[in-house]
């Protein structure tokens, strides 16, 4: 059956303007017309199919967070308890909530950035990718990572969120705690057999862990170079938790595809990311709006030393021209919230134009896409509308309307 959306006017990401008005027919989940006169036959024609009339709204691609954790925060969750006290299934049914909540938000594409809780082996984000690929649930399609790799004392370890004392918590390899190139190849190849469709590593230290210095390399150039091999060997892409300029250039060097977050950066290592045509993601409205005043002093001084540079080292890789991908690092900043981080790249002098390729055209690159992140004939019909023009004021994407999903319809707020 042929559906036509109609609005005030839709974005040309690529264009960076909005086309008047805004008319996109969609068949079999996919847009078959844009305008009036699409493949569905002229608007008003016996051909058009059921119409949903938005009013004054604009039409967006549905946007992409390249950086969540569905399975950790949301309702009823205990920071600090929640990690000794949470089964996988209690983490599982939360999850449920905030895929929803994701999806409502206007998020229609996310990674799932690598587990790094006690799961018992299994990878439970594939779980629930399946489960709304399947439509048991709503969510956004969910690009699983499955565990973390990470080396004992790492950033991801969990102890060190806490300083449990030991034998607390610990994970198994197959949970992603990996030392020396043997474990290291059989946690990665664990999550490639079980579903892992990218592989996340921590390859430096971070701002609220007690890892010590938050730019210091954590695993060495000869284990980075071995699950890049492996995850490469198997066409998958790698992703870097890193935050030290050093650290970037050995992960760039080593073949990391994207890194993540970045505060830290220098010239030298944003220029290779350009040089080497590797991908950053934002993750910056954590630096914002993240509340740090219950963690311990040491945690504190981290964040206030680093939380400053995470605006000048976007804005300068921006300028340099670094290929940008929106990640919120949820639940850092609330799922749900993710359009924050729209709104905080703007302020920090990002374009909005910018943002918003950032957060759709630019997302589908780096997940291997061409099908995601346009409103153009032959891709998935990903359509999302909010109340304005995002060009002109960015926070109406925090206000979204309507959301469509691969031709369906999971929200509604203009329907009579």
């Amino acid at each position: 059956m042929r559906l036509t959306v109609k609005a005030a006017g839709l974005l040309d990401v690529d264009a960076g303007e909005i086309i008047r008005p805004g008319v996109i027919t969609v068949a079999d989940g996919r847009i078959v017309g844009i305008g009036g006169t699409a493949q569905a036959g002229p608007v008003g024609s016996a051909d058009e199919g059921d119409v949903v009339d938005l009013g004054d709204s604009i039409l967006l691609p549905g946007l992409m967070d390249m950086e969540v954790n569905l399975l950790m925060g949301g309702r009823g969750e205990n920071p600090g308890l929640s990690q000794v006290q949470d089964d996988p299934a209690t983490r599982v049914l939360r999850a449920v909530g905030n895929a929803r909540r994701t999806l409502r938000a206007g998020f229609t594409t996310v990674r799932n950035l690598g587990l790094f809780v006690k799961t018992g082996g299994y990878l439970l984000d594939v779980a629930l990718s399946r489960a709304i690929d399947a439509g048991w649930i709503d969510g956004p399609r969910v690009i699983p990572a499955g565990h973390a790799i990470t080396p004992t004392g790492g950033h991801l370890d969990p102890t060190m969120f806490a300083a449990f004392m030991p034998g607390v918590l610990e994970l198994t390899v197959e949970e992603g705690i990996a030392n020396g190139v043997d474990e290291i190849r059989k946690a990665v190849r664990y999550q490639i057999k079980h579903g892992a469709q990218l592989i996340k590593v921590c390859c430096s230290g971070g701002v609220m862990s007690l890892t010590g210095e938050a730019g210091a390399q954590h695993y060495s150039d000869e284990e980075l170079r071995v699950i890049v091999d492996e995850a490469h060997r198997r066409g998958l892409k790698v992703a870097a938790h890193t935050h030290g300029a050093e650290a970037v250039k050995h992960a760039v060097a080593c073949g990391i595809d994207c890194i993540e977050h970045g505060f830290l950066m220098d010239d030298e290592a944003i220029q290779m990311l350009v040089d080497h045509d590797r991908f950053l993601v934002t993750t910056r409205r954590l630096a914002q709006a993240m509340d740090v005043s219950k963690a311990p002093k040491v945690l504190q001084d981290k964040a206030a030393e680093m939380f400053p540079k995470a605006e000048t080292s976007i804005k300068a890789a921006y300028e340099a021209g670094v290929k940008i991908a929106v990640g919120t690092d949820a639940p850092a900043i609330p799922h749900g919230k993710n359009a924050d981080e729209l709104v905080t790249l703007v302020e920090w002098g990002m374009p909005p134009a910018a943002v918003l390729r950032a957060a759709t055209v630019v997302a589908a690159d780096l997940i291997d896409k061409p099908e995601l992140g346009r409103l153009a004939e032959g891709c998935v019909a990903d359509i999302i509308a909010v109340p304005g023009d995002p060009l002109s004021d960015i926070t109406v994407t925090r206000d979204v309307n309507f959301v469509m999903k691969g031709g369906k319809v999971f929200k509604n707020d203009c329907a009579n």
